[in-house]
């Protein structure tokens, strides 16, 4: 007889709840162990890019801390909405498109990574940080960023130098999410 999916999660990974109850047979009491099993239906997919299959076609998938990044991929979640631009001072509407594949995409940074305007912003300041880790204790270079910033013929001239380059705050299209 084949050994039952509880006794090999037994011996592999003890089980953190246990429910038992008391059999009383004849004038015996016997305890009794429940299998504890969580069963969830949910929409966890947000606003997916193909429609879902219906709910009686659905399988259940057993979800563990070593297939759960696995499990999140194939649902597949999603986030398409507009936000209130607070980056642009004419103002207008921000998409948001948010995919999760792991975990890890849940951190601010990743978030932020899918929103260009964001990441492009953390960019920059990324870059400031670096500059100023370079400044510290270089007297030479922080006095010679001080005379480019005070003089703007300096700045002109840079930025004829330079020549057209994209800002970190460029315009953002304002185009319509993709449909849900």
């Amino acid at each position: 007889m084949t050994e039952s999916i509880q006794k090999k999660l037994e011996r592999v990974r003890p089980p953190r709840v246990k429910l038992t109850y008391e059999v009383h047979t004849g004038g015996a009491t016997e305890m009794k162990e429940l299998p504890f099993l969580v069963g969830v239906l949910a929409d966890l997919s947000g606003k997916p890019e193909k429609p879902l299959p219906k709910l009686k076609e659905r399988k259940f998938v057993e979800v563990d801390r070593d297939n759960f990044n696995d499990v999140l991929a194939s649902a597949a979640p999603r986030l398409a909405f507009q936000v209130d631009n607070k980056l642009q001072p004419d103002g207008g509407k921000l998409n948001v498109l948010l995919n999760f594949d792991d975990m890890g995409d849940f951190e601010p940074v990743q978030v932020l990574n899918q929103v260009p305007a964001l990441a492009r912003l953390f960019e920059a300041r990324q870059k400031l940080s670096d500059l100023l880790a370079k400044l510290d204790g270089n007297d030479e270079l922080s006095g010679l960023l001080n005379d480019v910033i005070s003089n703007t013929e300096q700045q002109d001239e840079l930025k004829k130098l330079l020549g057209p380059t994209e800002t970190a705050m460029a315009p953002v299209p304002t185009e319509e999410p993709p449909a849900a």
